[in-house]
């Protein structure tokens, strides 16, 4: 049924690809070669549509885009999206994602997760594992990299053979968020954060010392005591969380190769704290790395 389906509707002759998120989504049309045709990004993410209105919100997909079939990841395969797609466990290469894909309708298919279970942890991620093995199967990216992801939940992934070997994710844009808005730090997280000389001596802090929680307490009395200035407070912050964050992810391997993917202004960020560790990293573009890898699942339909 499904390679029946698969051929019939000619994958490879060109397809909608779509990067569906909890408050964002990006729709992509692309050709036979794999370049994108045309595009667009708005608001639609699956938590602003009602349980039975993703039909509707496809359709108005292809009002843009074109009528052809469709390929979807991310969050549309969580339990609050279209339909669930099951998780796939690591270790997980595209040959395992596109062998799982979940048909929403007739031309609409939907990429797994990917879970880990083992050394007493339980992690999940959607729409990052096309990103990530789009990176090695487009050459960006060793088959054995440790890769990291920054986002809501960053998420910090060891490759092995080109798969998905394991992964951890890590809360770090979520608590930037809470503290920003609910925190007795609200008042002076409002300015910009940038890669700076007092983000990275935050950064270069956290990556030798495991005392998080009373650090972020300091950054309120360094303001009120004269130590530091209020404009700083976001880019200390940060540096304090993404220097905790890049800890916690070198932990996990010994590897030289350390890739970031994602929007520049977050690659920009954790690249800065890779290097107060001393390490080598290259950054890449999340857009193209999922633009790659959607398109090595498309093939493996056609």
């Amino acid at each position: 049924m499904f390679l029946a389906m698969a051929k019939h509707m000619k994958w490879a002759e060109g397809f909608i690809a779509v990067d569906w998120g909890t408050t964002n989504r990006r729709a992509y049309r692309i050709d036979s070669s794999g370049a994108c045709q045309d595009e667009f990004e708005d608001s639609n993410g699956v938590l602003s549509i009602a349980p039975t209105g993703f039909g509707d919100a496809v359709g108005q997909i292809r009002e843009r885009l074109g009528a052809h079939p469709m390929l979807l990841a991310g969050m549309i395969g969580s339990n609050r999206g279209w339909k669930e797609a099951p998780y796939v466990p690591c270790p997980a290469g595209l040959d395992d994602l596109a062998g799982k894909l979940v048909w929403a309708g007739d031309q609409e298919a939907i990429v797994p997760g990917v879970s880990y279970v083992g050394d007493t942890r339980a992690d999940v991620m959607r729409g990052e594992e096309v990103q990530l093995l789009g990176a090695v199967a487009s050459k960006l990216v060793g088959p054995d990299a440790l890769v990291c992801h920054p986002g809501t939940h960053n998420k910090w992934a060891q490759l092995g053979g080109g798969a998905i070997r394991s992964f951890r994710t890590i809360m770090t844009g979520e608590l930037f968020s809470l503290l920003k808005d609910h925190s007795i730090l609200s008042d002076l997280l409002t300015g910009e954060v940038e890669a700076n000389d007092t983000f990275r001596s935050a950064a270069r802090y956290a990556l030798r010392n495991d005392t998080l929680p009373a650090d972020l307490f300091a950054v309120r009395a360094r303001v009120l005591l004269g130590q530091a200035e209020k404009k700083d407070a976001a880019s200390y912050t940060s540096g304090l969380l993404i220097g905790t964050d890049v800890r916690i992810g070198l932990s996990q391997s010994p590897t030289d190769e350390i890739v970031v993917i994602g929007r520049p202004d977050l690659t920009r960020l954790y690249a800065a704290a890779i290097a107060e560790a001393g390490k080598a990293v290259t950054e890449l573009g999340g857009e193209k790395c999922f633009l790659s890898g959607i398109f090595e699942i498309a093939k493996r339909m056609s």
